[in-house]
């Protein structure tokens, strides 16, 4: 069974948290903070209820992060969502068509 939609979210979170601990954070690596917040992210997009027919987490009805996950998330995704633009445009792109 195909898992495109799960697989491109688990891409789109990686390298928006990259991004935000890259430039928000000032690291050159990776930080164990945000490594483990991909981590998370993957582990709560593998274990989604509505799998593949998923809409974006945001208007989902079940809020399956922890409520500090969820704040964290939200900043990164604030932080990086506009400069995704910039530093992944193709994905940018693609993402705003879906």
């Amino acid at each position: 069974m195909s898992r495109g939609r799960i697989d491109r979210e688990k891409r789109i979170v990686e390298q928006m948290i990259r991004i935000y601990c890259r430039h928000k954070e000032g690291n050159a690596e990776l930080c164990s903070g945000c490594a483990g917040l991909i981590a998370y992210a993957c582990t709560r997009l593998d274990r989604c209820r509505f799998g593949e027919a998923k809409s974006s987490c945001q208007r989902c009805p079940v809020h399956c992060y922890r409520p500090d996950m969820r704040r964290r998330i939200r900043m990164v995704m604030r932080f990086s969502g506009p400069r995704m633009l910039l530093y992944a445009p193709l994905e940018f792109l693609r993402h705003l068509v879906r």
